[in-house]
């Protein structure tokens, strides 16, 4: 059995997609289990920048299969064209199919979504706006419009009306303008045409793939703290970043599950509300935001940095059983001077489950040097400078997670593998 999990292990945004596109141009399927358009995933390679949002990386890999799994809710329109978008810069792509159960994401779900926040006045989420959460809420209350009946033309128009009379209601009660159902239903009817040909049981398909021993990669979007029930709530996403999710979102079973990888940052962001106790609303914050290019791939929004939280980054590696960790972004942190990581919260012990709790801490930092060299050129191990050597093993130490990968750029090259037998066993 050869299966990865690769997780996002802060509040999202670690550089996932770049480990999802080098990896999986080894994996023979990577299949994507939560979230929907909401999240992003930059990829750079052969000199093209790649932005994804439904879309595995592993699209890039033309014998790789890719998977939108069950767990995911899928904007159609979104979808079709980030294929679109895809496919002029890259004529040839791997196979893609989409679950039947996953749940569609229709404009009434972005309408609510942004109604719902704006009513919620100076306690705002900080959603992105594009339906994710009403969607999940119809799944939820056994409501929603699963891709399965979406693409099948008789049954999605009588789903569609009866859906639309309820929203259409909620909507005009919380101050929106109605849909008509004639033109949504012509609209995304050609979508469902479209996507026909993509939809089927991907379930048995990844269940196979497990028990031939293929190479299968479980790609996350966001990140542990954005969890539904294991995240900062109620600042968190909809559905499972965590590694569990691969479970809930995919139809494998826990036993299915070899490795784990958690994906981290050298330092810390976070997008949108929510307690951030690293945060560092000052200059050094804003040297990392311009060095990173701290910008979300989705919104645009400048992303909130801070030091690295080692508190929250040793619980999300319990939380996901994680075999290894991979620190990306190192060259960011080159000119910032002596580095501060977070170790303990003063008067309390570990990461506290109460977000409100978690908004009054006050961290514990320890210092370590910083570097100034360029890492980017870095291909090994002992390439690296003794300050980022140093760095790292603190990490190690401190979180019992051994570094399994070391990304020191963007592009698929500027890689390290540490410890290859912590990604196929």
């Amino acid at each position: 059995m050869s299966t990865l999990v690769i997780v996002g292990a802060q509040w999202g945004d670690e550089a996932k997609g770049k480990l999802v596109d080098v990896l999986g141009g080894q994996a023979d399927v990577v299949v994507r289990y939560a979230g929907g358009n909401n999240a992003g995933h930059t990829v750079i390679a052969d000199g093209k920048t790649y932005k994804f949002q439904l879309i595995p990386a592993g699209i890039l890999h033309t014998d790789t299969v890719s998977i939108l799994g069950s767990g995911m809710v899928i904007c159609p329109e979104g979808l079709l064209q980030e294929l679109a978008r895809t496919r002029a810069q890259k004529s040839e792509l791997g196979t893609l199919y989409i679950s039947s159960a996953a749940h569609v994401v229709f404009p009434y779900h972005r309408i609510l979504d942004g109604l719902e926040e704006g009513m919620r006045g100076d306690n705002k989420i900080g959603t992105t706006s594009r339906g994710i959460g009403p969607a999940y809420q119809d799944k939820v209350s056994r409501t929603g419009i699963r891709m399965g009946e979406f693409v099948r033309p008789e049954m999605s128009r009588a789903r569609l009306q009866e859906q639309l009379t309820y929203k259409n209601r909620l909507i005009e009660l919380l101050g929106g303008q109605p849909f008509d159902f004639e033109t949504l239903h012509a609209e995304y009817a050609a979508y469902a045409e479209e996507l026909r040909p993509f939809v089927v049981d991907t379930e048995p398909m990844v269940q196979k793939a497990v028990a031939d021993g293929h190479k299968v990669l479980f790609e996350g979007a966001q990140g542990t703290f954005l969890d539904l029930d294991s995240g900062t709530y109620p600042f968190v996403t909809s559905s499972h970043p965590v590694a569990g999710g691969a479970c809930l979102g995919t139809g494998v079973g826990p036993r299915a599950i070899r490795n784990i990888l958690g994906v981290a940052k050298a330092y810390t962001t976070r997008v949108g509300s929510g307690p951030f106790p690293t945060e560092q609303d000052n200059s050094v914050g804003e040297q990392i935001r311009a060095q990173g290019q701290e910008y979300g791939t989705v919104t645009g929004r400048g992303r909130r940095c801070g030091w690295l939280d080692l508190v929250a980054l040793k619980h999300a590696c319990r939380l996901n059983s994680l075999s290894g960790l991979v620190m990306t972004r190192l060259d960011v942190l080159a000119n910032v001077g002596d580095l501060q990581l977070a170790t303990s919260y003063a008067g309390r012990d570990g990461f506290p489950a109460n977000v409100w709790d978690l908004a009054e801490v006050q961290p514990e930092y320890v210092t370590l040097p910083g570097w100034t060299e360029d890492l980017r050129g870095c291909r090994h191990w002992n390439d690296l400078p003794a300050t980022v050597q140093q760095y790292l093993e603190f990490i190690e130490e401190y979180t019992e997670t051994p570094v399994a990968v070391i990304s020191i750029g963007p592009d698929r090259t500027e890689t390290i593998v540490k410890r290859p037998e912590l990604i196929w066993a």
